[in-house]
């Protein structure tokens, strides 16, 4: 296993000496999910869900009311930046009905995750779900977790000595770049939901089909119906780019510039989840905007926990991690986002030379 360069002393050494076998290391997750499941924080929570869910739904209502009570206005673009918020809380409940936290029965989980995701903000669910249980399987895995595959960004010294294309173009500036490139993550939502329609793996292919197509029908009629077409292309262009920033800012924190592992050497599963991930400090309204993720620890450990059960997790979770000698990182929002940077500066440093040389 080899980890990040920007990684701790103390966070290899412990991510090192996990990765060999050990007695009793299997019991440190069961442990800790004692004390959690004896908290009472994996029971379910209709009533925090029920009123999260009426708001972002009334929130969604507001956001379209008001786009056609205002009509042919370049004021509309301030109601397209605030969907594009909308459209982010609409994407971290289908977050929390992927994971089943919502309800208990994977079939209405499904229905709940399309009708949000396909429907609500045009992103395949069936396409999401696979992938993003691929993450949580192997987090920062470079062969195994899709979420640091080197595609347009590479996350290590070794995929920036591997890259070619685009990757090759841009990794050498990926952190000045990471924010600008953000703004297109929104669009590549929709094209890489409707790719996955081609795939035979791809489950329910023609419900989720019908579901993308008809928001893409719906929205794209509301927009160039209401508005003019300069308007129209306005309106969606601020709407997809701030969604995409919104998202990217979101999940950027949670694992970006933490250890990442190579090769078939193992971690057990407390420690995978604990020393790939990164904790955000924060009160009530980075709770919100970030929808629980900012207690990315606790998640990865315990997916399918409530999210408002989270921050009382974490307390039993550090605690535990310090009694048994595991690292567990926390900073604040803007920190994570400099420490991201500054991990994807550092591992494109390959790329710097070769062009120098």
């Amino acid at each position: 296993m080899t980890t990040s360069p920007d990684a701790s002393v103390a966070i290899r050494r412990s991510a090192d000496d996990a990765g060999a076998p050990r007695p009793g290391a299997g019991s440190d997750f069961a442990a800790l999910s004692r004390q959690i499941a004896e908290a009472g924080l994996l029971k379910r929570r209709p009533g925090y869900y029920t009123v999260r869910l009426g708001l972002v739904i009334g929130l969604f209502a507001a956001g379209w009311g008001a786009f056609f009570v205002l009509g042919d206005s370049w004021w509309q673009l301030a109601v397209a930046a605030f969907l594009a918020l909308v459209f982010g809380q609409v994407a971290l409940l289908a977050h929390d009905l992927a994971h089943r936290q919502v309800f208990r029965r994977r079939r209405h989980s499904e229905i709940g995750g399309r009708l949000f995701a396909n429907l609500g903000i045009g992103m395949s669910y069936g396409w999401w779900m696979n992938k993003h249980t691929r993450h949580h399987a192997h987090p920062n895995h470079e062969e195994l977790d899709p979420d640091v595959a080197p595609d347009i960004l590479v996350w290590s010294a070794e995929q920036a000595r591997a890259s070619r294309g685009l990757a090759r173009l841009l990794g050498g500036h990926q952190a000045l770049l990471f924010f600008p490139l953000l703004t297109l993550e929104g669009f590549n939502l929709h094209v890489a939901s409707l790719r996955a329609l081609r795939s035979p793996a791809m489950k329910n292919r023609v419900l989720e089909g019908a579901l993308l197509l008809l928001h893409i029908a719906a929205l794209l009629s509301a927009v160039f119906l209401v508005l003019s077409p300069g308007k129209a292309v306005a309106f969606l262009a601020v709407n997809q780019c701030l969604f995409g920033v919104y998202l990217g800012c979101t999940f950027a924190p949670n694992h970006k510039g933490m250890p990442t592992v190579t090769g078939d050497r193992r971690l057990d599963f407390l420690r995978r989840q604990v020393l790939t991930s990164r904790n955000v400090r924060g009160g009530l309204l980075t709770d919100v905007l970030l929808g629980g993720l900012n207690y990315q620890i606790e998640h990865h450990l315990f997916p399918s926990m409530p999210t408002v059960h989270l921050r009382r997790a974490r307390v039993i979770v550090r605690r535990y991690c310090a009694e048994i000698g595991v690292p567990y990182h926390e900073t604040g929002l803007i920190r994570s986002y400099r420490e991201a940077l500054t991990h994807m500066h550092r591992v494109g440093e390959p790329i710097r030379r070769r062009r120098r040389a």
